[in-house]
């Protein structure tokens, strides 16, 4: 009898854990007029990991990834904690009012979802999502998701080639080729150096010179900056 019990405990034990487990289907949409998004990270992990937290400096890995959208080192933490993750489902950029797909199996203890890719052109700006947690529930859901600024860079609007790298001020690229050049800088200092929602940019009507290397009509941007369905399975 105590080998039937033990056995049926083992059993239900398997049971709860399988339940535990989930396949969720995600949807992104960038909501955008005039924004791409750098390669995106997805993750389902537990409830100690965060690929970044509001009001907190941005680690090494996020800056790396909000000053040039370089996911290595954040994917390398989400590798190093255990969880599951999607990477660069849209196989590059995603451009304004574009969506990608991608399937995603969490195991048990991941049960929350984190979004994260850069915003170009910005300095230091990024779409994500923060622990939400994963419904257990089968059905679909919708979250909408906020640009935040790491914090880590003073918001210039300047065009530089190669300032893609951590620490190196101005925006790496404008992948829509509509920026502009000989913007004199909006300014060098940044004042809030946590995580924080980000102000948007703001641009200029001069593409020649001005303050800003940005389009105050094709540039400019409010929250939320991203749709995300996900189906529970």
């Amino acid at each position: 009898m105590k080998a039937s019990t033990l056995s049926l405990a083992a059993i239900a034990v398997l049971a709860s854990q399988s339940v535990m487990a989930a396949e969720l289907e995600l949807k992104l949409t960038n909501l955008t007029q005039g924004i791409h998004f750098t390669p995106i990270l997805i993750t389902a992990h537990n409830n100690e990991e965060h690929l970044f937290e509001v009001a907190m400096p941005a680690s090494t890995a996020l800056q790396t990834m909000a000053e040039g959208g370089n996911l290595d080192p954040l994917v390398a933490q989400a590798t190093a904690a255990g969880s599951d993750m999607a990477a660069n489902p849209a196989g590059g950029l995603l451009a304004p009012t574009t969506s990608t797909m991608t399937t995603l199996m969490t195991t048990d203890g991941n049960d929350y979802l984190s979004v994260t890719a850069m915003l170009l052109p910005t300095n230091d700006g990024f779409v994500g999502l923060d622990s939400w947690k994963i419904p257990t529930e089968a059905g679909t859901y919708t979250v909408y998701l906020n640009g935040y600024d790491a914090g880590t860079e003073a918001n210039d609007e300047l065009v530089v080639a190669g300032s893609g790298a951590p620490g190196t001020p101005g925006i790496p690229a404008a992948p829509g080729g509509n920026a502009g050049t000989g913007g004199a800088g909006l300014t060098s200092t940044e004042s809030n150096t946590n995580v924080h929602i980000h102000a948007g940019n703001l641009g200029d009507d001069d593409l020649s010179a001005g303050a800003s290397d940005l389009s105050n009509t094709v540039h400019r941007w409010l929250n939320p900056v991203a749709k995300l369905t996900v189906t529970v399975k």
